[in-house]
């Protein structure tokens, strides 16, 4: 059977990227290496590190190489995506139902790169506007946010994303916003219903266990970012977190799926 791997929140890091994913012979010399794997990016390419564009361009540079060994790369969209295609779009414009907020502050307050955004080019525009926001393989249910709100766009993986790509090309800052906010919620499945929540999104979507990044494992299991985290297990094995909160220091984890018990 070919190995399914997936990795998350990345945020700029292209060359702890790189090292990660050659260390599981995914990738040599900056080419995809991983023969008929299949490969999940679940999204936050981009802000609080150097190179958010280098990781774009690797996802977007792997995902063409992948097939001709018969392998498969794919990406998800994540929370900062949107918040830097909003910073792009909409800049300082305050929000209609609230006129505290704009892209601009949160972008700002929440790592945004300058570098990122003066190296967008239509290429990375159009890819990261087309990207899907849930994924499924290995009888694992793929997100970026810990969040039952991508159910507020359907019940079905592909009504969801089909929603969410649509919505993507609306000129409309509402609209926009309201998937920011959406996608930025977190904690669903570790608050005290998080059993019943995973379990309805699972029965709902499909898949044994939800894989997510967004949260940082260390504020799941309790403690601080180390160098040493491991991706954090929990609801009662329905949920593993994959953020490794690299930009503070912790890991790239990069986990296989499809040996996942």
């Amino acid at each position: 059977m070919e190995s399914v791997w997936a990795v998350s929140d990345i945020h700029g890091h292209r060359k702890e990227l790189e090292a990660t994913l050659t260390a599981a012979g995914l990738l040599d010399d900056g080419h995809w290496a991983g023969g008929e794997a299949r490969l999940w990016f679940l999204g936050d390419y981009v802000d609080r590190g150097p190179d958010g564009i280098g990781v774009i361009e690797l996802a977007m540079q792997l995902q063409e190489e992948a097939p001709r060994s018969g392998g498969q790369v794919s990406a998800l969209l994540g929370n900062h995506e949107i918040l830097m295609l909003g910073m792009q779009r909409y800049g300082p414009t305050p929000v209609p139902s609230d006129s505290r907020y704009s892209f601009e502050v949160n972008w700002i307050g929440n790592g945004g790169v300058v570098r990122d955004l003066e190296r967008l080019e239509q290429r990375h525009l159009d890819w990261l506007t087309s990207l899907p926001a849930v994924g499924s393989d290995a009888d694992h249910l793929l997100l970026h946010s810990d969040t039952s709100a991508y159910l507020l766009w359907g019940e079905q993986v592909d009504d969801i994303n089909d929603a969410v790509r649509a919505e993507l090309q609306m000129p409309d800052l509402t609209t926009w916003w309201e998937m920011w906010r959406r996608l930025t919620s977190r904690y669903a499945f570790a608050r005290e219903d998080g059993v019943e929540t995973a379990t309805r999104m699972l029965d709902t979507l499909g898949g044994r266990r939800i894989v997510h990044g967004h949260t940082i494992g260390a504020l799941i299991r309790g403690g601080s970012v180390t160098p040493e985290d491991e991706p954090v297990l929990y609801a009662d094995g329905l949920a593993l977190d994959i953020d490794g909160g690299i930009y503070l220091g912790g890991p790239c984890q990069l986990v296989r799926l499809d040996e996942q018990d």
